[in-house]
């Protein structure tokens, strides 16, 4: 139970931080990423969302879904929520949803105080004893919402017995109201052709987009006047760049905020411009951390303050410190240490270079030709418009399909016309070795333009791209800099372009994935209708699936099709890393 009382301890603040605030003369932190109602600012946005998830509420059972990406605020809008329910409503609270439909059943069981042995581990019996306390609650005149967040890790076995807790009801009445909050993926595990009984019951749904540049001004004067400074700190150059560099994702506004704050402090500054508000973004994206990053700050700290600015800025900027930008958006990046270089790469024209080089013919790796970061950094603010066709180019060029100069975006749709098809999504470089497939990338430059970047080819420590229609190879830790897991990628579709099959499905492409497996597998899946996907087929999937690292859930997929390929070795089928794991 949380202690709210007056006499409640107060969090312990950093000793950096805390100078900080005496320097503005504030009483707090204003830029904490804990969720602190008494900070909260609601958007138009966030206004939205709350009233879409209230209205759905009060339509007394089914679902309510609410997403959003990582930071903008749905975590919020769920207290807010929880604040503004009736006395007569009970909240269950599920916050990991990665757990087993056994152990989902059981954490409601446990929110709402329901008791039953510890020994049981049947749905049925949990599922019983649930029913029981749910009437009981309605016979007393009381309601039960279920909030469960991060819903996307939710799987399809898991998701199913949430669907089932539904129909617990009376003869007029639904027993329990279930809300899933959750990041975009949400939505696509939703669209599932498998899961449109689940969404059919969805009364009310909002996607929660990041604020706008005038509210980002809003909501921080607002944090700042919560914290006990009542005149402007960050200039309007300095908040048009936050605004860029953040997306408008609240999250992030506070990770930059906190630190440009603590820049203007170590240079002794009551005024955040553009230029302390880059010095802090670039500590944040780049991660390079030396004592020449840290210089930048210090000859300016003079007096009586320069030796607790050496002090401040050595702590503060140790490594073990960074808040890190890929950490607020919650992408598991592999970092690879930064590999400078004296000297500028060698470029080739990505026309020729794209289609080309082989991987026999590829250099062996070469520092020496390596880019350095500033100059990566340089050519992602010089590049423009025509950089997203140059990838496009580039990628296609892999496929050997020419792109037509007439051909406009949208370009997955010229991907459909070629037997192809588009698979956009956040990950790894770790999941990109995993699909190896050639890719785009979203780099974001320093001044927060996105550029998208085709990378041809991977190996352990570099990576071959194009970017402006150049050939460039680099190490893979210097586009750790500017990358936050944003990718497009081909794949090749079944013949009949059949893009999910499973348990039930019929048509040509069935056969193909009945000759798929028994290739791979080396089994023989014969039956009498070849075409229909019966549970035979399913288990063999289940098999394949497991064996690949797939989710096994039976279903083929974008993924699944992708690793089928990829056994297949098809010869036409580029790869990203030419076999290196």
């Amino acid at each position: 139970m949380l202690n709210k009382g007056v006499g409640a301890a107060k969090p312990t603040v950093p000793i950096e931080q805390a100078m900080y605030l005496k320097h503005f003369k504030l009483t707090e932190r204003p830029f904490s990423i804990t969720p602190d109602p008494r900070f909260l600012y609601m958007s138009s946005h966030h206004r939205e969302a709350l009233a879409h998830l209230l209205y759905g509420l009060g339509e007394g059972g089914g679902f309510v879904q609410l997403t959003g990406e990582v930071g903008t605020g749905k975590t919020t809008i769920c207290r807010c929520l929880i604040e503004q329910v009736p006395e007569n409503v009970d909240i269950a609270l599920v916050l990991n949803p990665k757990v087993t439909a056994e152990e989902l059943i059981a954490t409601v069981c446990d929110e709402l105080g329901v008791e039953y042995p510890p020994e049981i581990h049947s749905i049925k019996t949990l599922t019983d004893i649930l029913n029981r306390h749910l009437l009981d609650v309605h016979a007393r005149g009381r309601r039960i919402v279920l909030i469960i967040d991060e819903a996307q890790n939710l799987s399809a076995e898991v998701l199913e017995q949430v669907r089932l807790l539904t129909n617990l009801e009376t003869p007029t009445q639904k027993l329990l109201q279930i809300i899933l909050i959750g990041q975009p993926e949400l939505r696509d595990l939703l669209a599932r052709e498998d899961m449109r009984q689940l969404a059919q019951r969805v009364t009310a749904r909002y996607h929660l987009e990041p604020i706008t540049r005038e509210e980002t001004g809003a909501y921080i004067k607002h944090r700042l006047q919560v914290s006990g400074f009542t005149t402007d700190i960050f200039n309007r150059a300095a908040l048009n760049h936050i605004q860029r560099l953040s997306g408008g994702i609240p999250r992030l506004i506070n990770v930059l905020c906190d630190r440009s704050m603590l820049g203007a402090y170590v240079e002794g500054k009551l005024q955040i411009d553009k230029e302390i508000v880059n010095k802090a973004a670039k500590e944040l994206l780049s991660g390079d951390l030396g004592a020449q990053g840290r210089r930048r700050w210090l000859p300016l700290a003079v007096g009586g303050l320069a030796v607790a600015a050496i002090a401040i800025a050595v702590f503060y900027y140790r490594p073990w410190q960074l808040v890190d930008i890929r950490a607020a958006l919650n992408v598991d990046a592999e970092v690879a240490p930064p590999q400078p270089s004296s000297t500028k790469p060698t470029r080739a024209p990505a026309a020729d270079a794209a289609t080309t080089l082989s991987v026999a013919s590829r250099p062996p790796p070469d520092t020496g030709s390596s880019l350095q970061d500033e100059s990566l950094a340089v050519l992602l603010l010089d590049a423009d418009k025509s950089s997203y066709r140059h990838a496009w180019k580039a990628l296609f060029a892999q496929w050997s399909v020419e792109l037509p100069a007439h051909v406009k975006p949208d370009f997955c749709n010229f991907a459909i016309e070629n037997g192809l098809r588009c698979v956009i999504g956040k990950g790894t470089w770790a999941s990109l070795r995993h699909f190896d497939r050639p890719v785009i990338l979203t780099l974001v430059a320093t001044d927060g333009e996105r550029v998208p970047v085709a990378v041809q080819h991977l190996d352990r420590d570099n990576a071959e791209l194009v970017l402006g229609g150049e050939l460039y190879r680099l190490p893979i830790g210097q586009l750790d800099n500017h990358w936050y897991g944003d990718f497009t990628l081909l794949m090749q579709a079944p013949p009949a372009g059949t893009m999910l099959m499973k348990t039930g499905s019929r048509g040509a492409d069935i056969g193909w994935l009945r000759r798929q497996l028994e290739i791979i597998q080396g089994i023989d899946l014969s039956t009498e209708n070849p075409l229909y996907f019966d549970d035979g087929l399913h288990q063999q999937v289940l098999a394949f699936q497991r064996s690949r690292g797939l989710v096994p859930d039976g279903a083929v997929g974008r993924r699944t099709i992708i690793q089928l390929n990829s056994i297949s070795l098809q010869s036409a089928i580029p790869r990203l890393t030419g076999g290196i794991s």
